[in-house]
């Protein structure tokens, strides 16, 4: 797990607008959210997990256990939501559940300093792809 404790900065995206208009996002935000492309960190104390998205405002942090549903807030709209993270090899999907808008999926997928970020949603046909670099 040679990903943990790495700092994964933003590089490119693919398709995420096209996402991002699947799981209902208002066209008023979505030049905003496409824009946002936080640090990501990944790292881990025992058998629990802390996952960091690391935006200007300072760091949001997940804890989790490796299969293990968690309550969540997703989003700046702070959106209800059950999720679980998997971590399984070099790999780490998190599968979100939304009473209102469905099953949506982020595969993190960790490959030396590349890390690859695939987004699916239940109700859409597309894939989107965010790729990020380790500093």
């Amino acid at each position: 797990m040679s990903f943990l404790n790495k700092n994964y900065k933003f590089v490119s995206q693919e398709n995420f607008d096209g996402f991002l208009k699947a799981v209902g996002v208002a066209e008023d935000r979505l030049e905003q959210l496409k824009k946002f492309a936080p640090d990501q960190k990944l790292t881990k104390d025992g058998d629990t997990y802390t996952y960091y998205n690391i935006t200007p405002e300072g760091p949001q942090e997940v804890k989790f256990k490796s299969g293990v549903e968690i309550d969540e807030l997703l989003g700046a709209s702070k959106t209800p939501v059950k999720s679980t993270y998997v971590v399984e090899g070099n790999t780490m999907t998190q599968t979100v559940k939304s009473p209102e808008r469905g099953v949506a999926v982020f595969k993190r997928e960790y490959n030396g300093d590349d890390l690859v970020v695939t987004l699916t949603y239940e109700k859409w046909d597309g894939v989107a792809k965010r790729f990020y670099k380790a500093e």
